[in-house]
């Protein structure tokens, strides 16, 4: 018998699905079977920062079935995931088992094919990307069990956490923030001429431009605040006033544009768009990737790579002319390239593992898979499909209207010539206004311009989407921590979501603002990117872990101490209620907690009466008319919206506006 590890039961199951159970016994490790201890630090720093690994104990059963089976078998596989993470299991699995006598395989994707052919080309197990790997690990335990401590004793809260990475995010966020506090509005004005049988808008008169595109992308983040010449009511009117016929075509600007599909989606493009378009949050997308993939229906979901295999690139042409026909077929394969950076695990993109698997074939809803594994899949399935597909083509037409003292209108508008790749993905964000026919020189009736008021708009706030794209861009972190870090500054109660907008709480200002004055080299984004390549370069054999912990290490040993000596006691924010406390009449204040908000004396610890906050939103239960109040669902901590007179009435809502 040979014995092959694996990570979750999941993954067990669909691998002996293809192999059966008579040559292979394929096991579970149940994630992590070795790692830091939690109880200390577990990192010698006199001793070149050698780790200290403990087997958990939830896992320590899991490990004696596995050494037991270890004894019996032929031999041992390890066919953990694909990248640092998994390489590490795999490193510590064969440690706690003792295997002299391991293989070591990889595969993408959870296929006959795949398997067999990783099974057919074993390789040893790459300690280069576990010493990267274990880099990381060693790093974020000493920044998260050094900075603690301190943040428990200057902002006196023993629950508080920092982190490498966590604490970067934050800043993001608190800057953000900022940024929209700060922001003064401004109005201006635009005017639309209606001619016949067209709507352009004013743009300029002799060269002066009246109106400037408001760039104002919640998904890239990216905004402006410039506002058009017209800056009030009158001044619109006195431009239209000055109007004067003949209003006459001054020119008709055709070209054909050609625009060539998307690559597959990475694990941060796949979190944007389904955040973005699904609604889903980071950690929920990765949730349901990871049994996408652990069931064999789509390559592995933890990569950065846009790499797609030749095999599917087959594959997904034939698909495509038989389905769509030979004209939406390019000549050649789009191949696409990864965007330099110094490491990348030889990854593909996520992709469906059979492009046979269309939206109408997935399998129903069934005890392993529901609707949202259904909805994402379809988002990856039209994605890498579509990128096999030929470019849509439009025309596109400005047409510009001027008047006899120089005003100038203009209109632009498209047409689909041929849909090529949006034929699968879409036409959705590709709205086409389509012009009348018109030629220069002629002349057009203005049957009415009218004005209209806007005002400039802050910076949008971060949604989880957007969130990940910044991160990405900054490079803090990689693609598969993104999920884990928005869900722990949440849960450690330094950033809200609202919604779907993640706002800072006051216990998260705060502490980005500690550790911004005493550690500003850490929560640089410079400085965290530059550890990102630093992984990179220790995963290419490049350079040695210790060094580079030891060069983080020294400096940061000594801010912590200085910080220790000189920093004063921060004292937390709190909000000061008009009630005065039952037990010594001193105003009642309400408190951030491990758990959230509280009510306590202010005197605290010299009176100690504290109790519940109600946090009441202004909406009345539908059903009994009774107070609203926020809570906090059990399992996971996520905020929803219950009738204040439960369990008499259990009306709930997971949105304010589903209530009515």
């Amino acid at each position: 018998m040979k014995l092959i590890i694996v990570e979750s039961p999941t993954k067990a199951r669909t691998l002996t699905k293809f192999l059966g159970n008579k040559e292979y016994r394929i096991e579970a490790t149940m994630g992590h079977i070795r790692d830091l201890p939690k109880a200390d630090l577990g990192v010698d720093v006199d001793h070149d920062f050698a780790p200290s690994y403990v087997i958990p104990k939830d896992r320590q059963k899991r490990v004696g079935e596995l050494k037991e089976l270890a004894k019996k078998a032929e031999s041992i596989i390890l066919a953990t995931d694909p990248d640092r993470e998994g390489e590490a299991i795999a490193f510590h699995a064969a440690e706690v088992l003792k295997s002299k006598s391991h293989q070591r395989i990889v595969f993408h994707e959870i296929t006959l094919h795949a398997i067999k052919e990783a099974i057919t080309h074993p390789r040893e197990i790459d300690l280069k990307l576990v010493d990267a790997q274990q880099a990381r690990r060693v790093l974020d335990r000493l920044v998260g069990y050094k900075l603690s401590p301190l943040l428990w004793q200057k902002l006196s809260r023993r629950w508080l956490s920092a982190g490498r990475v966590q604490s970067v995010a934050v800043r993001l966020i608190v800057e953000r923030e900022r940024e929209i506090e700060k922001f003064v509005k401004e109005e201006f004005w635009t005017i639309e001429g209606m001619f016949t049988g067209i709507n352009a808008s004013l743009v300029s008169k002799d060269g002066s431009k009246y109106e400037k595109t408001l760039t104002f992308d919640l998904f890239d983040g990216k905004y402006t605040t410039t506002s058009s010449a017209i800056s009030n009511q009158l001044s619109a009117i006195s431009i239209i006033n000055d109007l004067q016929a003949p209003f006459v075509v001054s020119a008709v600007d055709k070209k054909e544009i050609r625009r060539s599909p998307p690559p597959p989606y990475t694990t941060s493009t796949l979190q944007q768009d389904a955040g973005r378009r699904l609604g889903f949050s980071a950690k929920k997308i990765m949730q349901l990737a990871q049994k996408l993939y652990e069931e064999g229906i789509i390559t592995y979901h933890r990569t950065d790579s846009v790499n797609l295999s030749e095999k599917f690139l087959t594959e997904s042409r034939d698909f495509i002319a038989v389905t769509y026909g030979k004209q939406y077929l390019p000549e050649r394969p789009h191949r696409y390239h990864t965007k330099s950076k110094l490491a990348q695990e030889a990854h593909e993109a996520i992709r469906p593992t059979d492009v046979g698997m269309t939206n109408e074939k997935f399998p129903l809803p069934n005890q392993e898979l529901n609707r949202d594994h259904h909805r994402l899949y379809n988002l990856i399935w039209t994605r890498g499909t579509a990128s096999q597909a030929r470019e849509a083509i439009f025309d596109s037409t400005t047409i510009r209207i001027t008047s006899s003292n120089g005003y100038l209108f203009e209109i632009q508008g498209s047409v689909i010539k041929f849909d090529g790749y949006l034929k699968i993905l879409g036409r959705e964000a590709n709205g086409e206004i389509e012009l009348p026919q018109v030629t220069v020189g002629a002349t057009l009736t203005l049957e009415r311009a009218i004005p209209t008021q806007h005002f400039t708009t802050p910076p949008p706030r971060y949604s989880e989407a957007a969130l990940v794209k910044a991160l990405e861009e900054k490079d803090i972190g990689r693609p598969s921590t993104y999920a884990p870090i928005i869900s722990t500054i949440q849960e450690r109660l330094y950033v809200e979501k609202e919604n779907k907008k993640l706002i800072p709480t006051d216990l998260g200002v705060t502490v980005t603002d500690f550790l911004v004055r005493y550690f500003p080299d850490i929560l640089g984004l410079p400085f965290t990117a530059q550890m990102e390549n630093e992984f990179d370069r220790i995963a290419l054999g490049a350079k040695e872990w210790q060094p580079v912990i030891r060069d983080f290490y020294t400096p940061f040993a000594a801010a912590l101490e200085k910080t220790y000596e000189t920093a004063e006691k921060v004292n937390m924010p709190v909000e000061v209620l008009e009630e005065k406390c039952p037990d010594c009449s001193n105003p009642l204040v309400v408190r951030t907690g491990r758990y959230g908000k509280f009510i306590a004396c202010s005197t605290f610890p010299t009176c100690k009466y504290s109790r519940q906050l109600v946090e009441k939103i202004d909406k009345k239960c539908p059903r009994c008319s009774a107070d609203i109040v926020v809570k906090k669902s059990r399992k996971r901590g996520k905020t929803f919206y219950g009738c204040s007179n439960w369990p008499k009435c259990d009306f709930a809502a997971w949105k304010k506006e589903d209530i009515k």
